[in-house]
Parts: structure tokens; sequence; C-alpha cells
């Protein structure tokens, strides 16, 4: 997911995105660790993806105080 696409969502939205993209990794993760992954990269790009959604919602939690 883009950050342009990330910051035009409302906070709620990023909540449920996360939760979503969290529930992802923690099944690709399963699939890795049962050797049925094929995709490695999908690992890193799930923990970027969440590591982008939890910065623009601090920043979005910043800028409304």
């Amino acid at each position: 997911m883009k950050i342009k696409e990330i910051r035009e969502l409302t906070p709620e939205e990023i909540t449920v995105k996360l939760a979503e993209k969290k529930k992802e990794l923690m099944e690709i993760k399963m699939k890795h660790a049962m050797r049925s992954l094929e995709k490695i990269n999908l690992i890193p790009e799930a923990r970027k993806d969440i590591a982008k959604m939890l910065t623009i919602l601090k920043e979005k939690q910043k800028g409304a105080k």
C-alpha cells in the first residue's frame, strides 16, 4: 500500500486496515513456518506496510491535538 493511499484514509479506516495487515502478516509467517510460502518477500512488504500505517496514524493523532 502506498503512503498517498494511506494518507487519504481516516484514522478509523487506518486502524481497520492495520488490523487486517497484521492478520495477513501472521498468516504469511505461518505459511513460511510450514514451508508452503513461495514468495518470501511478502514478509518484509507486510512489515513495511504496517510501519507506514502506524507512522501516518501517529501523525494524524498528533495533528489533531
